[in-house]
């Protein structure tokens, strides 16, 4: 059934005016998730820079203090804190002054000057383990690179590799961090807003007057739709030209696709928002609501761990989820030059999500006004 146009019309000024006639609340739909977005993207580093590794070293010989020296001249690394015993790199680590201990043993420059293989020890923190893997790596870049110099022809006998990072060839943690957050944000927002729309109706005491109005359901819930979905699109362009000209992160996919993308997107998490403020009584019941389904949302999308490490019955649940879609519609687009096909194998779940949601949204409504 066609909405009547004029009835549509008065209740999206309606919504609108509810939703932006406060200048206070004007500020906050697009200020704070501007500001969590530039905060988020230098908080949530991938690298690991500016950290202390402790140094037990039972050689003090020439190639001892050279591998010491390139690790202490290393941008990643603070400074490297000299220890004294097993018991004091114990201590050290377990007060987290260190992350990590270098320990080279006594015949460590003998081995290097027989021209046998020597080798140091890395004890690490296991308690911050994606930090000290990272770390880890560092360390045996460096006295690796520093073997091959000592041994060039043990390096010729091991072959020379050339290694190609597709899509971020400088490994710019930005480039990897920054489009996920615009899903996440987008994703708070969206459902933040749109859950407190019914809710705030049965609160003010207006839902038993749209109940006696002459508009019919989906045109509520149309009207309820038009003011959270512009602010999203809004917030999503928005933060696509922060990201490409104020982080410099490349945008190389269609802006078609990504409008089309988010407003799919939007679609679902307003019918996920509507769902939850239709069984909401209160706007404070709406607004815990929307929490209990933003967080699993944001931990089962894949941009905290990989959805593959996830345990097989929860990876079936992240199906149902839409912000797994589209953060790989938008990692996609900015980096990989994602081709039509790719992102509508995405966007038909996206879509599917909606329809379920809003179909759900529309009925328990239907039934609150019963």
């Amino acid at each position: 059934m066609m909405p009547d146009f004029t009835r549509l019309k008065a209740m999206i000024i309606k919504e609108m005016w509810a939703l932006l006639r406060d200048p206070k609340s004007r500020i906050v739909l697009v200020l704070p998730p501007l500001i969590q977005l530039l905060v988020f993207t230098f908080a949530t580093t991938l690298d690991v820079k500016n950290v202390d590794i402790g140094l037990i070293d039972h050689s003090n010989g020439v190639h001892a203090r050279e591998l010491v020296q390139r690790i202490e001249a290393s941008p990643q690394f603070r400074g490297v804190i000299r220890l004294d015993s097993e018991q004091a790199m114990e201590h050290a680590i377990d007060r987290q002054q260190v992350i990590a201990a270098l320990v080279i043993e006594a015949d460590f420059d003998r081995q290097i000057a027989r021209g046998e293989p020597a080798r140091v020890g890395l004890v690490l923190d296991g308690r911050r383990s994606n930090a000290a893997q990272i770390l880890a790596g560092y360390v045996s870049r460096i006295a690796g690179g520093y073997g091959a110099e000592l041994n060039p022809r043990m390096a010729r006998l091991g072959g020379e590799s050339a290694v190609t990072h597709w899509y971020n060839p400088s490994l710019d943690f930005m480039w990897f961090t920054l489009p996920s957050l615009v899903a996440i944000i987008v994703s708070v927002a969206g459902l933040a807003i749109t859950s407190q729309s019914v809710a705030r109706e049965r609160e003010l005491g207006t839902f038993d007057q749209l109940m006696v109005s002459p508009m019919r359901v989906h045109e509520i819930l149309i009207g309820m739709m038009v003011p959270p979905m512009m602010v999203g699109m809004f917030n999503g362009t928005l933060f696509l030209v922060v990201a490409r000209f104020g982080f410099g992160v490349p945008f190389t996919g269609s802006f078609a696709l990504f409008i089309l993308s988010i407003f799919l997107f939007q679609l679902a998490l307003i019918g996920m928002g509507l769902l939850v403020s239709s069984a909401s009584m209160t706007q404070q019941q709406a607004f815990l609501g929307s929490f209990v389904v933003t967080v699993p949302l944001m931990l089962l999308s894949g941009y905290a761990a990989p959805i593959d490490n996830m345990p097989d019955w929860l990876q079936i649940a992240t199906y149902a989820n839409p912000i797994r879609y589209f953060l790989i519609i938008v990692q996609g687009l900015f980096l990989k030059t994602m081709p039509a096909s790719v992102v509508f194998s995405q966007l038909w779940p996206l879509a599917l999500i909606a329809l379920v949601s809003l179909s759900a949204a529309a009925w328990l409504f239907r039934a609150r006004m019963e």
